[in-house]
């Protein structure tokens, strides 16, 4: 079984994909042992308490600096034994969380990634802007900096004539973001990932 955690703020949206994906049994040999957030009023908490999963605040307000804060976190997931890290919605630096558990966070971008990997802000906003007609999402692991790392899953998404940046960010993420966090959760939870260099590969299903 897997313990994981996962790194929510806001809303919690893609966080219930997770929730749902459990209640639903599509992830196996998974446990979501706890949700931590920075916020003590973020509904993502909410969420999590519904779903009868512990949920923690580390409030960075309480830290001297942001790197504190990461050390916190990163020792209240090696207390609870966390083997994998969910970003669902965490909207802060993870600092040194990614060098403790190297290749064992998942989070997800609404991006083919490399595409607009340098756009700060609105993605959904650049690629209407840009006149592009297919975007989509990206399951990764994260990098030594918390940021995209190796590809896991990509997922494209049609951009209709008359979206604007509201509907297509929620398509994007009902469509592309939801779904790949859940696949390759359940993909790593099933011993189904491996790394070769700059490539995530995916064995068959046994």
């Amino acid at each position: 079984m897997v313990r994981a955690a996962a790194l929510a703020s806001g809303d919690g949206a893609r966080l219930q994909a997770i929730l749902d994906s459990m209640y639903f049994k599509e992830i196996p040999n998974f446990e979501l042992v706890a949700v931590i957030s920075p916020q003590r009023d973020a509904y993502a908490m909410k969420r999590a308490l519904n779903a009868g999963v512990p949920a923690y605040v580390v409030d960075p307000e309480l830290f001297p600096t942001m790197t504190s804060h990461s050390m916190a976190i990163a020792n209240k997931l090696r207390d609870m034994d966390i083997e994998l890290v969910i970003l669902a919605g965490y909207d802060l630096p993870l600092g040194v969380v990614p060098y403790q558990f190297k290749n064992r966070i998942i989070g997800t971008c609404p991006s083919l990634y490399p595409a607009f990997e340098d756009v700060e802000g609105d993605v959904c906003r650049a690629v209407l802007e840009r006149g592009v007609k297919v975007t989509g999402a990206t399951a990764y692991f994260t990098d030594g900096d918390g940021r995209v790392g190796n590809i896991i899953l990509q997922k494209a998404v049609d951009v209709l004539p008359e979206d604007d940046p509201d509907t297509l960010r929620q398509r994007v993420m009902e469509e592309g973001e939801w779904k790949l966090l859940s696949r390759a959760v359940s993909l790593y939870c099933a011993g189904r990932l491996s790394i070769h260099g700059s490539r995530v590969l995916i064995a068959p299903e046994k």
